[in-house]
């Protein structure tokens, strides 16, 4: 009898917010991933661990963290597997959405997570930098949630009662831009404008999608200074929400983002029409007006609110 097959047949743990569901994390190899994985475990969910183990270049660093979190987390009595699935690629992405019906018999949960840093100016970056992170950030989390969809779908026309949680992660400086990163505050505003898509979508499935912002000590942050040991940017703070967005407690949540660190959790309101001003096609009249209402408008949010 093969390892899955023993973790397929292992009863979930009762009485816990994610028992008997089962969840894919991207990106879950190390940092905010990781936790995802271990909270979702802990909850009693059965977890695909997905990562590629590569720095945040995109090299290869020649370890193996996934198959690490996955012994931690089968060594705690739980249930994950690994995969080393690339979420960039559309076949792959459809594999490892197969990996977990295969090994678990279903899939509950889907927390895009996975990404890459490929920082510089807009007058220096490269065409190979803007798409590298477009292609693991923006086309990763919609390849997944693709077929992730298509299996709710499907699963809903004799199962209406399972539904699902999309659970995609987008940034402050998607949300409110960041210099040095057009690349990555573009494909994160992308994940955020496509989760309310996917919420519009989905909803007849019975899945919810919502985003995650989180503020955290990871790889990703180590170049901006701070101490990563302040208690305020433990990653324990993110990944509660997630278990929130995961279990039952969030039924009827969807299309929003939600802002999370150990400082201040809250809910985004995004764009808002401002004040409307009769149009104009005369320049003189409308120049009038749009500095009217320049005057009038709240300046734009910031990262640090």
């Amino acid at each position: 009898m093969s390892a899955d097959h023993d973790l397929k047949n292992t009863p979930p743990s009762a009485g816990r917010s994610c028992s008997g569901r089962v969840a894919i994390v991207t990106g879950a190899g190390r940092g905010l991933g990781a936790e995802y994985a271990r909270r979702l475990a802990r909850a009693g969910a059965a977890v695909v661990v997905n990562d590629l183990g590569v720095g945040l270049d995109g090299e290869t660093d020649g370890t193996a963290p996934a198959n690490a979190v996955v012994a931690e987390i089968r060594a705690a009595g739980g249930r994950a597997v690994a995969s080393g699935h690339d979420v960039s690629s559309w076949k792959e992405a459809g594999q490892l959405v197969g990996l977990a019906v295969d090994t678990f018999g279903g899939l509950d949960i889907l927390v895009n997570n996975a990404g890459v840093l490929r920082d510089r100016t807009i007058v220096r970056m490269t065409e190979a930098e803007w798409d590298s992170v477009i292609q693991v950030h923006l086309k990763g989390t919609f390849a997944a949630t693709h077929h992730a969809a298509n299996h709710w779908r499907e699963r809903h026309r004799e199962h209406p009662e399972r539904g699902g949680r999309l659970i995609n992660t987008t940034s402050v400086s998607g949300l409110f831009g960041n210099a040095g990163q057009a690349n990555y505050s573009a494909a994160k505003a992308g994940i955020a404008a496509m989760t309310i898509t996917a919420s519009l979508e989905l909803g007849r499935y019975g899945v919810t999608a919502n985003c995650v912002s989180p503020g955290a000590a990871t790889r990703m942050t180590a170049g901006l200074g701070g101490d990563p040991d302040e208690p305020s940017r433990s990653p324990g703070f993110p990944a509660a929400v997630v278990e929130w967005l995961a279990s039952k407690r969030s039924d009827g949540v969807t299309g929003r983002v939600f802002l999370t660190s150990g400082k201040r959790v809250s809910v985004a309101e995004g764009w808002e029409h401002g004040t409307p001003s009769a149009p104009s096609e005369d320049l003189t009249e409308l120049d009038a007006t749009l500095r009217g209402l320049l005057a009038a408008a709240r300046p734009n949010a910031s990262m640090r609110g």
